[in-house]
């Protein structure tokens, strides 16, 4: 075991502040590594808020990490000291299932680990990001490909791009498609970009009419004002796919006017809420569904960090100190951020 300094919220109260972790040490199958940066998720502040009521204290919370290894066990081979790896939201799973049998570890049937909050269906707690320094088994760590003036940059990947990348290659998003993007936060804003690579038109659809001009810099080919009834109506009967980034609960009627027959609404925000009642017809009557997505699996995070790797994606960022963070949840609640904020874990000194 060794200790390590991390920032951590004691209760769904309490500010995250300094706080002294132990970290395992590093096993046969182990990759060691000292963090580098963090991305700062809003599922961190779900977490850190006790917002889903499932929350383990103390709470470490961050799964966009990239850093530098600093050991490795004995069995891996895939990794070196001083490699630039990732970790996303995952540390585990059981290995076992059908889900992890075909490399989707986020549907494990007994329960992914966490990179914090540990076991989905209960156990010990795990410490994430937000710590200088984590122990991870060698088939959870990714290979960085990216230049290494973008690392920073690259760590919103881990989660933002993954939960985006993964329903867009899973409805075979490309060249001919019109794709909807609802929502341009830190998960749109990657929505946008890897459509966008992918050779589809995208749309993004937002509330807010300033946000015009930079989701076209993003990649979109259009925007609609989501609350403009006439811009929604011109676009009826007429996307392939749409993916729904947005956290708060909210008409989706609106949206499923927009999917032709056999089209899809994919949510990937996670509201503490539920969103109003579905009009059944408009899904009856056009053979339109509505699905969610979880993340990736590491195999599918690997391909999505190659695939952003060679289009020369990374998300628009803002760099805080980890002294700042709790300024920093309070300004995301806000919306205060294009479009992630990630903590230069240099600034965390013991």
């Amino acid at each position: 075991m060794s200790s390590t300094l991390a920032y951590a919220a004691q209760n769904a109260q309490s500010p995250l502040a300094p706080h002294v972790i132990e970290r395992r040490a590093v096993g046969p199958n182990d990759v060691a590594i000292d963090i580098l940066y963090c991305g700062v998720c809003h599922s961190d502040l779900h977490t850190a808020r006790n917002e889903w009521k499932n929350t383990l204290y103390p709470s470490v919370p961050g799964h966009e990490i990239v850093g530098r290894v600093s050991a490795v066990g004995s069995n891996v081979k895939q990794f070196k000291v001083g490699d630039i790896a990732g970790v996303g939201c995952m540390v585990d799973s059981c290995q076992h299932c059908a889900s992890c049998g075909e490399s989707l570890e986020q549907y494990c049937e007994n329960g992914f680990t966490g990179t914090y909050n540990g076991p989905v269906f209960g156990g010990e707690n795990t410490f994430g990001g937000y710590s200088q320094h984590i122990v991870v088994d060698q088939r959870f760590v990714l290979q960085i490909r990216h230049s290494a003036d973008q690392l920073a940059a690259v760590a919103p990947l881990l989660c933002a791009g993954i939960t985006t990348y993964s329903p867009l290659r899973q409805w075979k998003v490309g060249p001919g498609q019109k794709v909807g993007i609802v929502g341009l936060g830190g998960l749109g804003h990657m929505g946008v970009k890897i459509a966008a690579a992918m050779g589809a038109h995208v749309v993004l659809f937002t509330t807010s009419p300033n946000k015009r001009e930079d989701a076209l810099r993003l990649g979109a080919s259009e925007v609609v004002v989501s609350k403009n009834a006439e811009e929604m109506a011109a676009h009826a009967i007429s996307f392939d796919f749409i993916l729904n980034t947005v956290a708060a609960p909210h008409d989706l009627n609106p949206f499923l006017n927009l999917l032709k027959r056999d089209a899809t609404l994919c949510l990937v925000g996670a509201p503490d809420s539920p969103h109003p009642a579905t009009d059944v017809f408009g899904l009856i009557f056009k053979r339109r569904r509505i699905a969610g997505s979880l993340i990736g699996g590491i195999a599918e995070t690997q391909e999505m960090l190659d695939f952003c790797a060679q289009h020369n994606i990374v998300s628009d960022i803002e760099m805080i100190a980890m002294q700042d963070i709790n300024q920093a949840y309070e300004r995301m609640l806000k919306s205060d951020v294009k479009y992630r904020f990630v903590i230069d874990m240099a600034s965390l000194q013991a």
